[in-house]
């Protein structure tokens, strides 16, 4: 291969590059708009569960199976 061809190869792998990169950028912007959508609707959730904890006038810190076992293994006692 010649020069010319050589570099015209290079070019070549060099516009597809870029090609790839940009696809990729957009891809990324995507991807993080979807994880701010899925942050926010997991902040709502977390929200909601704590006003749930606050009226019911219980502070649990454990989840509820937790302490099922361990009324039942004093209940077996």
């Amino acid at each position: 291969m010649t020069w010319a061809g050589e570099a015209l190869a290079a070019i070549r792998k060099i516009v597809l590059i870029e090609e790839r990169i940009g696809s990729l950028t957009d891809q990324v912007k995507v991807l993080a708009d979807s994880y701010v959508e899925l942050d926010r609707r997991l902040l709502k959730m977390e929200a909601k569960f704590e006003l749930l904890e606050t009226l019911s006038g219980r502070n649990r810190k454990a989840l509820p199976s937790v302490s099922i076992r361990k009324r039942k293994s004093k209940k077996a006692e």
